[in-house]
């Protein structure tokens, strides 16, 4: 069943955090469904303009119109992920997509406010909420590079008046997660502080935490001892500080490495130990169950799990005050 984000947002607020998860493919699709349900957790579904673009924008529809029906008892919502104008213009005219992200914070701070007040205007005269960024995650993911020199945190006072003069429905914030494979050095970690401070300003507001993958070094090891050539220093985000964000109002989590760092270490994995093999399908069902684990495990750690039952009631009872 997909519901609107903000739905999700409200029911989870303050109390865990929603798991967002990038799709490209049939496999990745019936992994997360399966792993969602097993796990008892609501979710959202994010679709980038790669994967637009790699897998076609009815395609991708299709797929997951298709899940819908053989998953009947999933909770979900559809969101755009990275979004530029023209694309989330088309998101929100297709009337598929529960939300959409526009992604202008590498514009000067009023360029970025006019620019998602623009998208603003136009999603919710079609019901569909907007995510915005403020502040510059350093890494690569899908079309956005950033200079680690160049990443910035997202200062307390300036989310307070974009989201003000924006009227964005959630705010991604840099908050010392980053993009990609290779995060962090060192000890460094999440800026509980810059939460708080960010929260105390915006109380009661949705965040979002993009970059936050985990980069298993087990998967790393496994990926390399199959034949990858890694950086086995790679290092991101301790998970076990995802139950604390979400007290602090950080109500979505974007996961997304992490699951291409499962597909890469089953398929290399499974072509080495099975090199007379080249039936695509074989390999495939090992990843569905594979990923499927992976997002219970993830859903535990964000503390959804079995919180379907409690967002079902919620969104029974608020449609009956409705």
């Amino acid at each position: 069943m997909i519901v609107t984000t903000a739905e999700l947002f409200k029911i989870a607020y303050g109390k865990f955090a929603i798991g967002a998860y990038n799709i490209n493919n049939v496999e990745q699709a019936i992994g997360l469904f399966t792993g969602n349900l097993e796990a008892k957790a609501p979710f959202i579904i994010q679709i980038s303009k790669g994967a637009r673009k790699y897998a076609g924008v009815k395609m991708l529809e299709g797929l997951i119109r298709a899940c819908d029906a053989t998953f009947p008892d999933a909770v979900y919502a559809v969101h755009l992920d990275h979004g530029d104008e023209k694309t989330c213009y088309d998101c929100i005219d297709s009337g598929f997509y529960s939300s959409v992200m526009i992604d202008a914070s590498h514009e000067p701070f009023e360029k970025n406010i006019e620019t998602t007040r623009r998208i603003v205007e136009r999603a919710h005269a079609k019901g569909v909420s907007v995510e915005a960024e403020l502040g510059m995650l350093g890494g690569v993911e899908e079309h956005v590079k950033v200079d680690e020199k160049d990443a910035r945190l997202t200062d307390p006072d300036d989310a307070k008046v974009f989201v003000e003069k924006s009227g964005c429905d959630s705010l991604a914030v840099a908050i010392g997660t980053s993009h990609g494979a290779y995060k962090f050095r060192g000890s460094q970690g999440l800026h509980f502080e810059r939460i708080a401070e960010i929260q105390k300003r915006l109380p009661g507001y949705p965040l979002v935490m993009h970059g936050s993958s985990s980069v298993p070094q087990e998967e790393v090891e496994r990926i390399n001892a199959a034949g990858g050539k890694l950086d086995p220093s790679a290092k991101g985000v301790d998970e076990n500080q995802f139950a604390r964000a979400a007290l602090l109002g950080v109500t979505k989590v974007n996961i997304d490495t992490d699951g291409r760092l499962v597909w890469t270490r089953v398929h290399r994995e499974f072509f080495r130990d099975h090199p007379e093999k080249f039936d695509f399908r074989e390999p495939g069902e090992v990843f569905k169950k594979e990923y499927a684990a992976f997002i219970v495990h993830k859903a535990q750690k964000l503390g959804s799990a079995g919180k379907l039952d409690e967002v079902r009631a919620a969104l029974a009872t608020a449609k009956t005050a409705a």
